[in-house]
């Protein structure tokens, strides 16, 4: 990681660094929590891997102060996990953010327990959006993961898939740009019949939102 993007005092999104202006929560996070000076470096990014530094002040909004930036692009990887209990699903989005995962659904299997109605769904992706977005700003992300909700049928169709299963053979390795978590119960025999590989995270039965965050940490390692 780039020094000047490691230690900015503060990380924010752009819609453009042409003419980059803060949301006015972002704008409070700097001035109120962050308590940023107009002479601190911070790093301004327009979430498509361009990122440039630059300082802030209410008074003059933000004015870069160093060339752009650009990351390469990479194959998008995405974990699929089981709707968990509780709180839960929001500590997926905020760890798989920090790793680096590119897009982040949730589904239901066969022996889900936790269901969530369309209006529960619409309410989660904006909370569980927020979140990604306060991680992806923390860890100094350049772009902001996708956050939905998925059919088993669609996450199998997803390219480089893999279903995560205690004691299967294989691992994760590069092949695998998707890996489906399922709920602690555990994939169905008839979910498990598709002919898609099936992935190994640990030698132990992982909760549903350890074995999504050992998921991500095996993608992004894996295609490094």
């Amino acid at each position: 990681m780039n020094p000047v993007l490691r230690r900015s005092s503060a990380h924010v999104f752009v819609s453009s660094l042409a003419s980059p202006s803060l949301s006015y929560d972002d704008e409070h996070h700097l001035d109120r929590v962050l308590r940023v000076e107009p002479t601190d470096t911070i790093s301004v990014s327009d979430g498509a891997r361009s990122w440039a530094a630059a300082t802030w002040s209410r008074s003059r909004g933000i004015t870069l102060t160093g060339e752009v930036h650009t990351e390469a692009p990479r194959q998008e990887l995405t974990v699929v996990c089981a709707i968990p209990k509780g709180d839960r699903s929001e500590l997926v989005a905020q760890k798989l953010t920090e790793v680096g995962i590119d897009r982040i659904l949730f589904f239901e299997t066969m022996n889900s327990v936790v269901h969530w109605d369309a209006e529960r769904r619409k309410r989660q992706s904006e909370r569980l959006g927020r979140i990604a977005r306060e991680s992806a700003m923390q860890s100094r992300r350049l772009t902001l993961p996708e956050i939905g909700f998925c059919t088993f049928e669609q996450a199998i169709g997803l390219p480089g898939v893999g279903i995560a299963e205690p004691g299967a053979a294989g691992t994760i390795d590069s092949s695998i740009n998707t890996v489906l978590v399922g709920p602690e119960g555990g994939f169905d025999v008839e979910e498990l019949g598709y002919a898609v590989a099936s992935v190994r995270l640990s030698g132990n039965v992982l909760r549903v939102e350890t074995a999504a965050i050992v998921a991500g940490v095996a993608l992004v390692t894996a295609h490094r």
